[in-house]
């Protein structure tokens, strides 16, 4: 298995590593006050955040659709116990699941579901619905799409205005 929990740490640790490096102390100051303080930040640029996660997909070239989706859950979560969140490696997540939407399963919309649940911001929410979500399921048919739709129809009923604004991005961008 190519997305085996000791490949997925190491890759985690790589990403968290370098966008650390990359971050200044003025763009986490932007970014904390630009979101309230809910999310902490390394100061990381939108650029470095994406090379980063090139360069991680470069460096681990065999993640298959389990080592993304477990890599994208690790950096989702808190870099430790009790800290908070950091919006730089949820932003990674982010990219990592837009980059890699072909890997993804109609069963994938569970996690998502959940990061869409804790964004805590529309900088992260907004993304996944609209290049994670919609490609997701542009690219689903038959029974795939029947079961994605279902969870869409939950969505729209949804009080977490974050699903209802997914399942209705979803929505509007298929033919």
């Amino acid at each position: 298995m190519t997305g085996s929990p000791d490949m997925v740490a190491v890759a985690a640790e790589f990403i968290d590593r370098t966008l650390q490096n990359e971050g200044a102390w003025y763009r986490a100051d932007d970014v904390g006050s630009r979101l309230g303080g809910v999310l902490a930040s390394y100061g990381s640029s939108v650029g470095a955040v994406r090379g980063t996660v090139r360069d991680a997909l470069r460096k681990f070239k065999d993640l298959d659709h389990d080592g993304v989706v477990l890599l994208a859950s690790a950096l989702w979560g808190q870099p430790k116990p009790g800290a908070k969140p950091v919006f730089e490696r949820r932003l990674a997540a982010v990219v990592l699941l837009q980059s890699k939407v072909g890997l993804l399963r109609h069963s994938d919309l569970t996690r998502i579901e959940g990061f869409l649940r804790s964004a805590l911001t529309p900088e992260l929410a907004q993304p996944l619905a609209a290049d994670v979500v919609v490609p997701l399921l542009a690219g689903l048919s038959g029974r795939d799409r029947q079961r994605a739709d279902a969870v869409l129809a939950r969505w729209r009923q949804d009080p977490d205005n974050r699903l209802a604004l997914a399942a209705e991005a979803a929505g509007h961008s298929l033919p």
